[in-house]
């Protein structure tokens, strides 16, 4: 017993140590538990490795466990290939052309499996003339394919059997720093996928860590290299900050580090008015409400509300040119949808929903008759409820416009019929058109048959 008591007091501290140009580092210092791995990704480690394979659970779901984070899922790199990992698992599919991953399934969860890829060689690589990377799928070892990985802390490796963590590029310092840094030389890297400098920015806002130095100091001078990415990408990475949950810090770097303009320039326009900025913030800070919640949050809505002060200022300018307010509407949301279309690929599936959110608010207007009751079935009104809600916080509508439908929607009959305004409150009255002068002896002053008369 006092053996056992005098080890613990004068044991020696657990160091790390060398395993080829990996660092490996123990338990007893980094503290993340086989527990704390999901259930499929265990089954998914411990199942290559008993058939021989090497496997570890790699990227954001280390990073995250470090930074005392519960990760979102989490992905699994081996040295068998796609092939070989489908033959251990007998609910396990190959998915992608370009590169191929194995998607296994465990109930509910999905765990995605990669093989070790490599860096291609400056010789052999495969770039446009701005140096972006067009071929990167060549499968390597494990320290190839940290090197290929974006960032130090994204170049972690752990193996669940024995709980080391293995670390090529000092992200285990990085993280425990709350530190951002890329691996290899930023310029080069950037050049390869310019996407990783909204990476950078968008990690940094969710993390809530800080962009090393030299990893950032390149991105303003870099950032034109961001038009010659694929508008799909694009948009893959800006519906990623939105949806981080933390899409005002994101949104704010981006403005700082001027990387805004291209992917979201209308930003622009909306930030020098006040009630715009204000109506954008309160969007991404309901949307990272929602998200902290476990809410679901829809794209469509998203965009419709950093679209919409630009929507609105093409629709005012055609209504100042004399146009009807439903014909203008519709050519001010195919202009400014056109428009961004050219920067971000936002698929047409999400510019109907936006359009339905955008057209119900001239309607929310109308509270006579029955067109409020018309307005209660449609099958989107939520959103643009939602959406009018924001309008109303912002000061772009009178509050009393929200305050007015919370009731109507959920009063009883009676109430709703006391509620409703009379017709043609708050619209302006139609002149009605004279009848045309009938030329005398025309066929029209003839009288007309009756529509139960027969005309012979």
């Amino acid at each position: 017993m006092i053996k056992k008591f005098l080890k613990s007091v004068f044991r020696k501290p657990a160091k790390t140590r060398s395993a080829g140009n990996a660092q490996v580092i123990p338990f007893e210092l980094h503290a993340v538990a086989r527990e704390q791995i999901s259930h499929g990704a265990l089954r998914v480690t411990d199942g290559l490795q008993a058939a021989g394979y090497q496997a570890y659970v790699v990227g954001g779901a280390v990073r995250d466990l470090l930074l005392g984070r519960i990760p979102k899922d989490f992905d699994i790199a081996t040295d068998a290939t796609p092939e070989e990992v489908r033959s251990v698992f007998r609910r396990a599919r190959i998915i992608g052309r370009r590169f191929r991953l194995v998607h296994v399934m465990f109930g509910e969860e999905v765990v995605e499996v990669s093989t070790f890829r490599r860096m291609i060689e400056a010789e052999d690589a495969q770039t446009d003339e701005h140096g972006r990377l067009l071929r990167d799928n060549e499968f390597g070892d494990q320290e190839q394919d940290a090197a290929r990985r974006d960032f130090t802390a994204n170049a972690l490796f752990y193996d669940p059997s024995t709980q080391e963590i293995y670390d090529y590029h000092g992200g285990y310092a990085d993280t425990r720093n709350h530190l951002l840094r890329i691996i290899g030389d930023p310029l080069v890297r950037y050049r390869e996928d310019p996407v990783r400098m909204l990476r950078a920015v968008r990690l940094s806002a969710k993390l809530g860590i800080k962009l090393d130095g030299p990893t950032a100091a390149p991105i303003a001078e870099m950032k034109a290299l961001l038009d010659n990415v694929p508008k799909a990408r694009l948009l893959d990475e800006v519906l990623k900050m939105l949806l981080s949950g933390h899409s005002l810090e994101c949104i704010r770097k981006l403005r700082k580090m001027n990387l805004h303009h291209g992917l979201l320039p209308l930003l622009d326009v909306i930030w020098e008015q006040p009630v715009g900025e204000k109506f954008i913030m309160l969007a991404l800070r309901n949307t990272d409400e929602r998200l902290s919640q476990d809410k679901t949050v829809s794209p469509a809505f998203l965009f419709a509300a950093l679209l919409w002060h630009e929507v609105l200022a093409a629709w005012n300018s055609r209504l100042q040119q004399g146009m009807r307010p439903v014909g203008a509407m519709h050519e001010a949301m195919d202009e400014v949808l056109a428009r961004q279309r050219a920067q971000l690929a936002i698929p047409h599936r999400q510019d109907a929903v936006m359009k339905e959110i955008w057209l119900m608010q001239q309607r929310f207007e109308q509270r006579a008759g029955q067109r409020p009751f018309r307005l209660l079935e449609q099958p989107r009104f939520r959103a643009g409820f939602d959406f009018l809600l924001l309008r109303c916080a912002s000061g772009e509508v009178n509050e009393e416009l929200g305050l007015w439908w919370d009731e109507f929607q959920d009063a009883s009959a009676e109430r709703r019929a006391e509620m409703l305004q009379p017709e043609g409150a708050g619209e302006k009255k139609r002149r009605r058109r004279k009848p045309r002068k009938k030329a005398e002896g025309s066929p029209a002053d003839e009288p007309v048959a009756a529509a139960d008369e027969p005309v012979t």
